[in-house]
């Protein structure tokens, strides 16, 4: 990979998360007839947060402190496994998929490590409730990951979303319909969006990520608030470049289109939680459970 293209690919991994947040909030303020927050006001909250001190409990040991730099620090290697607008990742090898499953499930652990080392009931229960829906979310992104290897016949993701109009949808448009289908359900549910999760939530009993976090302020919270932009913007970029071919020929045209899929996105969730509402708790399980089921059936078609 050129020196420039990883240059560009650390620039938007690191730039342009908290923007796929600004531009979220600013659809839904529009659906509610509202003017709304300013598209940038995510960078300006996370500038606040790393001007503020940290307030820690007595209680709190290392692992309190340290979970939000290993969340932060797992999303940004788990970036640099996928490509953006460019064919290849800055870190592209055989295996590398089940590498950044790992560093997702990395950044989880830790984040439950520290609600339940706040010895808080609330934020255990947010903490069971988040281990819960990732046993079931889990799956299915390795399934889905497991039908574009099959499809692809490599264990490399830069070579596993290399996808083509004549390769890729000519010959298995259907499994890639069933894996991004699946993939779209993992990346609601792994980032704590409607029907999932509310993150704007302030009501106790429904909370699930928010209730692990509530102990964390200050540069902490501005890293957990910047590692959850990131994590949606990398699963952002897997969920894209599922079904949006990358092109090989000018640079410009493939970065353009790849910026503007993940600005579609962002689109489309805004509509998504401004047009439904979340599901009842014991739906979660069903709608993991589908999405499992859909890219288990994409694994199948691959073995015709």
């Amino acid at each position: 990979m050129p020196v420039h293209q990883v240059v560009l690919h650390l620039l938007c991994l690191l730039t342009l998360p908290p923007l796929l947040v600004g531009i979220i909030v600013k659809v839904k303020a529009l659906f509610a007839g509202r003017v709304g927050a300013p598209l940038l006001q995510p960078y300006l909250d996370l500038f606040r947060l790393y001007r503020k001190g940290t307030v820690l409990s007595r209680t709190s040991t290392w692992l309190f402190v340290a979970s939000p730099v290993v969340a932060i620090v797992t999303m940004l290697l788990a970036g640099l496994l996928v490509p953006f607008g460019y064919p290849s990742a800055p870190l592209a090898f055989t295996g590398d998929l089940v590498l950044f499953a790992y560093l997702l499930g990395l950044a989880r652990f830790f984040t439950l490590l520290a609600a339940l080392d706040t010895g808080s009931a609330f934020e255990g229960m947010g903490a069971a409730r988040e281990a819960t829906w990732a046993s079931l979310a889990e799956p299915a992104l390795f399934l889905g990951l497991l039908a574009l290897v099959r499809r692809s016949g490599s264990m490399s993701l830069s070579t596993v979303l290399d996808v083509s109009l004549d390769r890729g949808w000519g010959e298995s448009s259907a499994v890639l319909l069933l894996v991004f289908v699946s993939l779209f359900v993992v990346f609601l549910a792994e980032n704590c969006r409607i029907p999932f999760d509310d993150p704007n939530t302030h009501l106790e009993l429904t909370m699930i990520h928010e209730a692990m976090v509530l102990d964390h302020s200050g540069p902490a919270l501005g890293l957990i608030l910047q590692g959850a932009a990131t994590k949606l913007f990398v699963l952002g970029a897997l969920v894209v470049h599922t079904i949006l071919p990358m092109s090989r020929g000018s640079s410009v045209v493939g970065w353009a289109s790849f910026l503007g899929a993940m600005i579609g996105l962002a689109v489309a969730v805004g509509v998504i939680e401004s047009t439904m509402a979340r599901v009842r708790m014991k739906r979660v399980a069903s709608l993991l459970i589908a999405a499992c089921v859909l890219a288990g059936f994409g694994v199948i078609l691959t073995a015709r």
